[in-house]
């Protein structure tokens, strides 16, 4: 009996002593920093700490990448808090103004709650390092004061934003490093490949995607962002090895949304973190840099959510390895850089705890005030309805829901007319509301962030930005919109956008040419071997009017289908919600007959694009995204380098993104590429990699900047050193927003009305196409319309091409001269992309 008890007591002795946690050392066997740990045992490590520290932390995957990878969160608090989690997340959200319940929400007692993002570059390894360090300090059992904290504050880390990324690099770096790091700057170790581990699957920037959420992590992540509300969040990232840490309180400019008790709280932060990194001898900087203003940043976007959001830079970045030396003679370790953000984030739930009390209360203001008084000076926003305009709008209020952003849809016309202002004009001038008006009111729980999103025209306290400067979403999706300074009062309805076609058995069916997903209509129903037309100039049928790049279907080649054909049609518009219309005749009431010569076969193309060392890795994601994601149609990625290899006719038309092609500067190749074109290629040159071709001497040519400057001015290249980087402002432009003039009536703008706005992002103007070509989108004039440029381009920026067709023999190059689809959130300019490469040359 003694032996059994004795036996027992044993077995309950060993499973305690195995079930206590562990710190990231004891489990991984290893010392952080000592070798980078891949994300399956980051994962591993944060179900172990769940599994046994149960009272205390709750594991949730929120998603997972498109590689597959999980994305979790992990929630710390007391074992009180964490018995009423879900009780303390509901609350947050009544304090919001956006539970659905009609409870009143508790301030009294509420903890603060912290968010903290790790390792949203791939290649910005130290953070989930970090995470695993912070997490060990907030479950520790020696560790009374993260006890103390954690009594009055929630802590969420998410130990990895970017799997895909992170593997990408760690996996690379763990496969060709040596026994022992090598520090020296040149080593290998320090010089990842293309494309890098700092972007996602796609190369997508998912800093840049917070607000947009084109990306499947960013739409997962923000979801439950969007659920839980946090006070405070952290986004830790790394920069250039020879940098000083950088915290808060950010630089200039601050969007004027901004509270000033989230100003003051940064600084309050600041403080706390450098009185541990002045205890411990190390450089930091505060205050520069790193600005609040685009809203898509993981500081900017929480902030405009009512957080206190912040970024904190750490050194090292893509080249630090496990150590590297720097200017001064240090080796720079990835224990030093893990500890160092480890040190912040510790700081952070530290300062937050001590201040939870007025973290809620500020928090209950910050919304109370959205919902009663509303942000900025328009009280509501006019997105008006046309079906012309019915994809784009679908778009952007897809956008807005994902947000969180309330609107209404207007339900009948209004009586009288109102004033307010045009964004087409921007001029004040009266309008009217009709039915499906989209109206979004400034007086509702996310004002601040919906206010930044329709801003037309920032106020930029400082032009030195980390940034594009304009974004206003009617711009964006080339909506017609107006801004009111009173709030309209109007009936609403509930938004109905589900098109249900059941065409029958007839002549044919023609598909108006008005958004992406006219696009991914036309792309599906050429991969099922449907044959299609396009009319080149409007016309009517039927009763029924189309305009230029209508789709039609007719029985006249698709014998094959028989009666199935309208099944076809019916399926592929039904599932991208798009309207069929049956037609009894090829016989048009106006325009020209199907049997005419302006309307055109499409043939389906087979389309490459040039990728690899050398192409710029966001650009070619882009795009490579924008086929495999949004259009679902095939594409065949290829290295530029190959250039010499590839069998140039197996594609009818090849894309070129910003790059330096070094086959361009080859005669034989170049030479080569030209014959393609000639013989019926179609190149589709996008930013970067038009001015590469502008090179050539038989593609078009840079505009030359006038010299405005007085040449008799012998003073004007002196300049005060401590004004160096002030003058490098006056010839940047960060992102600003032109007029286009658009020929729509040439396929490369179908869909168009005579304007586009475009995202200008560089000085980039060419001159106008003479003889065999079209210039298809120019500006005549200063047509900025919002967002910052330099003094010393504004006149260069004028009498210029951006978007044009040259012909070369048989084939064309499409030059599209700014970044069409930037970031995939500029969803205007997806249907001149698809123009390029479905219509322009057919």
């Amino acid at each position: 009996m003694q032996k059994r008890l004795l036996f027992v007591l044993t077995t309950i002795f060993f499973i305690s002593v195995h079930a206590q946690v562990k710190s990231p050392e004891e489990f991984l066997g290893y010392k952080i920093g000592s070798r980078y740990t891949p994300h399956w045992k980051i994962v591993n490590y944060f179900q172990s700490v769940a599994a046994t520290a149960t009272a205390n932390v709750k594991l949730e995957q929120y998603g997972q990448t498109n590689e597959g990878r999980p994305l979790l969160l992990a929630f710390i608090s007391s074992a009180d808090n964490m018995n009423k989690l879900e009780q303390i997340r509901l609350n947050n959200l009544r304090l919001a103004n956006l539970s659905k319940d009609k409870a009143a929400p508790m301030e009294e007692g509420a903890p603060a709650i912290v968010w903290l993002s790790y390792n949203v570059h791939g290649n910005e390894t130290s953070s989930s390092e970090a995470a695993m360090l912070t997490l060990w300090a907030l479950v520790d059992p020696s560790n009374t004061k993260t006890k103390e904290w954690l009594k009055n504050t929630v802590v969420i880390i998410d130990p990895c934003i970017n799997p895909d990324g992170r593997d990408r690099y760690v996996n690379w770096f763990n496969s060709i490093a040596g026994k022992n790091m090598n520090p020296t700057i040149a080593a290998r170790e320090h010089r990842e490949p293309w494309p890098g581990g700092r972007t996602n699957h796609y190369n997508f920037d998912l800093n840049r995607d917070w607000a947009w959420q084109t990306q499947v992590e960013s739409q997962q992540r923000i979801k439950i962002y969007n659920q839980w509300m946090p006070y405070v969040h952290v986004d830790f990232h790394e920069q250039g090895v020879n940098n000083e840490y950088y915290f808060a309180p950010a630089a200039q400019p601050y969007h004027e949304v901004i509270t000033q008790w989230q100003r003051d709280f940064q600084v309050t932060l600041g403080k706390n973190h450098a009185k541990y990194f002045d205890a411990n001898g190390w450089l930091y900087f505060t205050k520069e840099v790193f600005d609040l203003f685009y809203p898509s940043y993981g500081d900017t976007y929480p902030t405009y959510n009512g957080a206190i959001g912040m970024t904190y830079e750490q050194a090292g970045g893509p080249a630090g390895g496990l150590g590297i030396l720097t200017d001064e003679g240090d080796t720079l370790t990835l224990y030093d850089r893990a500890i160092h953000h480890y040190t912040t984030g510790i700081s952070t739930i530290e300062t937050s705890s001590l201040n939870a009390a007025r973290l809620v209360k500020e928090f209950r203001k910050f919304f109370n005030d959205a919902v009663n008084n509303g942000s900025g000076e328009y009280k509501s926003y006019i997105v008006k309805y046309s079906d012309n305009d019915r994809e784009r709008i679908n778009s952007l209020t897809d956008l807005l829901e994902k947000n969180g952003i309330q609107y209404e849809v207007a339900s009948g016309s209004s009586r009288g007319t109102f004033n307010g202002y045009n964004y087409n004009t921007g001029k004040d001038e009266g309008f009217t509301i009709d039915a499906g008006d989209i109206m979004v009111h400034s007086q509702q729980p996310k004002s601040a962030l919906a206010r930044v999103l329709f801003e037309a025209k920032s106020n930029l306290v400082d032009s030195n930005t980390y940034d594009i400067t304009a974004w206003a979403l009617p711009y964006a999706y080339g909506v017609k919109a107006y801004g009111s300074k009173i709030k309209l009062q109007t009936s609403a309805s509930s938004r109905s956008i589900n098109i249900i076609n059941n065409i029958s058995d007839a002549y044919g069916y023609v598909i108006r040419w008005q958004g992406i997903q006219s696009a991914k209509v036309l792309g599906q129903l050429l991969l099922k071997g449907v044959k299609l037309r396009f009319a080149e100039t409007p016309f009517d049928v039927n009763g029924l009017h189309f305009d230029r790049g209508s789709v039609i279907v007719i029985k006249k080649g698709n014998e094959k289908f028989g009666q199935t054909l309208s099944s076809i049609v019916n399926e592929v518009c039904n599932f991208n919600n798009i309207k069929a219309n049956s037609i009894s005749t090829g016989f048009v009431d106006k325009g020209f007959d199907f049997g005419s010569d302006k309307v055109h076969p499409l043939k389906t193309p087979h389309v490459a694009l040039l990728t690899g060392e050398g192409v710029s890795s966001s650009g070619a994601g882009e795009i490579w995204h924008f086929f495999d994601k949004i259009l679902e149609y095939p594409i065949s990625l290829v290295n530029a380098n190959d250039f010499g290899r590839i069998v140039l006719n197996d594609f009818d038309v090849i894309i070129m993104p910003s790059g330096n092609y070094r086959f361009l500067n080859e005669k034989t190749s170049a030479d080569q590429l030209k014959d393609w074109i000639s013989k019926g290629g179609r190149l589709v040159a996008i930013e970067g990699g038009v001015g590469q071709l502008a090179k050539l001497d038989w593609t078009i040519k840079a505009k030359k900047s006038e010299d405005s400057v007085d040449k008799k001015d012998i003073y004007n290249s002196l300049q005060v050193y401590e004004e160096r980087e002030r003058d490098f402002i006056s010839s940047s432009i960060p992102g600003s927003i032109y007029k286009v003039e658009l020929d729509n009536s040439h396929p490369l703008a179908f869909g168009y009305p005579n304007y586009y706005y475009t995202l200008k992002q560089d000085d980039a103007m060419y001159e106008f196409i003479k003889d065999g070509g079209w210039n298809v989108g120019v500006i005549k004039k200063e047509n900025q319309v919002a967002g910052f440029v330099g003094t010393k381009l504004k006149d260069k920026l004028k009498d210029g091409l951006l978007f044009g067709v040259q012909d070369i023999g048989s084939g064309e190059v499409v030059y599209l001269a700014d970044d069409v689809l930037f970031r995939n959130f500029w969803e205007n300019g997806k249907l001149m992309f698809c123009n390029a490469v479905f219509f322009v040359g057919q």
